[in-house]
């Protein structure tokens, strides 16, 4: 992914909810399997990670990214938000699965 392209996804990623929650547990193989699931439908997904877990959230997130086969849009504060390509989800006209 290139840096315009980075650029538009922050830019839609600012009006999105987080549609996954990361508890003080961490990253586990249910979080795994929703997130897995959240990007196969929306393709770009914002987290909330929270207060409660120890670990840095750059490296909760590169792991979340990791299990998923998907690429860190952004980090910021304790909201990091994922993108990975779906070639089978069809968009409505130029509206984007996420909207």
């Amino acid at each position: 992914m290139n840096s315009k392209e980075r650029a538009n996804l922050r830019a839609e990623a600012q009006r999105l909810s987080p549609l996954v929650h990361v508890g003080h547990g961490g990253v586990t193989d249910a979080i795994v399997k929703t997130m897995d699931d959240v990007l196969r439908t929306h393709e770009l997904v914002k987290v909330d990670i929270s207060r409660n877990l120890s670990a840095p959230i750059k490296e909760v997130a590169g792991a979340l990214a990791d299990a998923t086969g998907a690429e860190v849009v952004q980090v910021i504060g304790r909201k990091a938000t994922f993108f990975r390509d779906n070639p089978e989800l069809e968009w409505k006209g130029n509206v984007p699965p996420w909207r």
